[in-house]
């Protein structure tokens, strides 16, 4: 065939309306079937799946050609589509209604034995399935995975464009800035010693974008933070990130409903109620233990401190007298066993807690626990009022420092009530965050990012470790999608922030002396926001990991097993930079086996 028509219709395309038409398609064959001498071909493209068919009889010069194919062999056929005959057809496909009847078929590629079947299946270790990405990304679900990432960033560009904003992009190499993880550090080799930074996020130059005039900012943006992995993270990965001028929270919240909206509408194909709910973050860690509560159930913790404010139970009566609280949740009919129940004290107390007492609701309203003989009867009145509680419920109490017992009963709640399997969607705006918290060592760090606008100044002169910021995230079925804030646009407010964080007006002045100076001319207030596009395409995918919808990503522990990076590279080019290696390091290397690495 002639390679400028190899195709003219996509696989998937073909329905019955098409029979007679003679087409030509190409792609890869996904299924072999020989019936008496006759074969049939699933051929697989971009697009969906086709029968052809191919009869040795009607085209004996084909005989030796089909009968030599494998799996996966790219392939080029022309012929006539046309109707399945009677009891033929597979309501299971588009295109079961119909097959092509080849008339010519040319390989264009063969295809070496498959390391894993292109199957969804079967089950593949994900290491070998990431070696063979490349293969991967034929089985049916990563291909609709990528078809789901560019409608969704589709969806998001027009909604950008129809507000106005105008498509920006920043730089990749630039000065190591805080933003709450490590930085990414590229080694200058014009400026031996000196190193640049990959951007956590474009931060710091969608504000001078703001300064600049520029209005409305926007742009799908690879940003890059050296953190552990996990499920929902990844060493690079890609924001929506985008900013208004004149701009306050509400309009930032508005702008990012319609997204969400979009975005679902174009991969669930409904849209999500409105308007997200709202809670200010003191509201999601007093009744979720968390500031990104997945509010598809209930469940919520409830301060039982009142109901034990005299209590005789000593284990609760040393905790509030310590300044610490007992709270508790309903976690409904779970019907545990005494192992099952146990196993719960041991999460707890993995978790972080000293210990949980749980009860049980009888039939009678009473309350079957370990503790029962040590309270009155009021406090077990009114522990079962405060959780309204009812019969077959198990109720879980736990007393600590409030900051231990909202984060245990947090993630208990999690494990207890998630709903697994369901298509929810629940969207949350978690608003008014604080402006610092305190690290291990007990100093002050942003909450978010320096650069957050606090409410009140002089709250946050006054009162650091209450001050609340103009701070707000998105939250979706209990992860967080992207944060957001009114930014400082007055100098003197960007100084007070770095002198509260203990930065000195020196070390400001080297990291940020260009920043605070652009700030002197004329900076409008201004508020932004990114989503994390990798983590929101996985949660409305179903996907339980967000290397599912990134066409190309590391393992758990930062490997590209395709690549094999990182690895090591020569000492000449380590040189140039001005780079020695440690001794450890080289004796670490000539401790590895060859292929360490991948």
């Amino acid at each position: 065939m002639d390679s400028g028509a190899l195709k003219d219709t996509s696989a998937g395309a073909l329905r019955a309306a098409d029979a007679g038409r003679t087409v030509r398609l190409a792609g890869w064959v996904a299924r072999r079937r020989d019936h008496g001498g006759v074969v049939f071909l699933d051929l697989r493209d971009a697009g969906g799946i086709v029968q052809v068919v191919v009869n040795p009889e009607d085209r004996p010069e084909l005989e030796d050609v089909v009968h030599g194919l494998r799996l996966e062999y790219c392939i080029a056929v022309a012929g006539v589509v046309r109707l399945r005959p009677d009891g033929t057809v597979n309501p299971d496909l588009p295109t079961g209604e119909v097959e092509v009847a080849v008339e010519r078929l040319d390989v264009l590629s063969p295809s070496e034995p498959l390391p894993f079947q292109l199957d969804d299946r079967v089950d593949v270790d994900e290491v070998k399935r990431l070696q063979y990405r490349y293969l991967d990304l034929r089985r049916p679900r990563m291909a609709e995975n990528l078809r789901a990432r560019s409608r969704a960033v589709r969806a998001m560009r027009d909604v950008m464009e129809e507000q106005g904003f105008l498509e920006v992009e920043t730089p990749t190499l630039i000065a190591s800035t805080p933003e709450g993880a490590r930085d990414m550090l590229v080694p200058s080799r014009l400026r031996p010693g000196h190193f640049y930074a990959l951007p956590q996020s474009p931060q710091l130059f969608k504000q001078l974008l703001m300064i600049g005039g520029v209005e409305r900012y926007y742009q799908v943006a690879r940003c890059y933070r050296d953190e552990d992995l996990r499920a929902d993270r990844q060493l690079e990965f890609t924001q929506l990130d985008f900013e208004g001028s004149f701009w306050g929270q509400q309009d930032v919240l508005d702008t990012l409903e319609e997204i969400a909206a979009r975005v679902t509408v174009a991969l669930r194909g409904a849209e999500p109620a409105r308007p997200f709910p709202r809670l200010t973050w003191h509201e999601a860690m007093e009744r979720y233990g968390t500031d990104k509560p997945d509010i598809r159930f209930g469940m919520q913790i409830v301060d039982l401190s009142p109901v034990f404010s005299t209590t005789g139970f000593r284990a609760f009566s040393a905790v509030l007298d310590g300044g610490g609280s007992v709270r508790g949740i309903n976690a409904g009919p779970l019907g545990l066993a005494r192992s099952g129940l146990d196993g719960l004290v041991s999460r707890a107390q993995e978790l972080g807690a000293k210990g949980l007492v749980w009860m049980v609701v009888e039939d009678d309203g009473s309350l079957r626990s370990p503790i029962a003989k040590f309270l009155t009867d009021e406090e077990r009145h009114g522990v079962a009022t405060a959780l309204d509680a009812s019969a077959g419920d198990t109720l879980l109490i736990a007393g600590d420092d409030t900051p231990v017992v909202l984060e245990v009963l947090g993630r208990l709640r999690l494990d207890v009530g998630r709903p697994e399997g369901h298509d929810e969607l629940a969207y949350l705006f978690v608003v008014d965050f604080p402006v610092f918290e305190r690290n291990e060592d007990g100093d002050l760090v942003p909450l978010h990012h320096p650069f957050t606008a606090p409410r009140d100044v002089t709250e946050m002169r006054e009162r650091p470790d209450e001050a609340i910021s103009k701070a707000y995230d998105l939250v979706l079925n209990g992860s967080e999608l992207g944060s957001g804030s009114v930014r400082i646009h007055d100098p003197a407010v960007q100084s007070e922030v770095f002198e509260i964080l203990g930065i000195s007006t020196e070390e400001a002045e080297r990291r940020f002396g260009w920043f605070l100076e652009a700030l002197r001319y004329g900076t409008p207030p201004h508020a932004g926001f990114a989503i994390g596009v990798d983590r929101m395409i996985a949660i409305l995918r179903d996907q339980p990991n967000i290397r599912e919808v990134i066409p190309f990503p590391k393992t758990q522990t930062g490997a590209d097993p395709l690549t094999g990076s990182p690895g090591r590279v020569e000492e000449a080019q380590l040189a140039e930079l001005g780079i020695c290696l440690r001794p450890e390091v080289l004796a670490a290397w000539a401790e590895e086996e060859p292929d360490e690495g991948v």
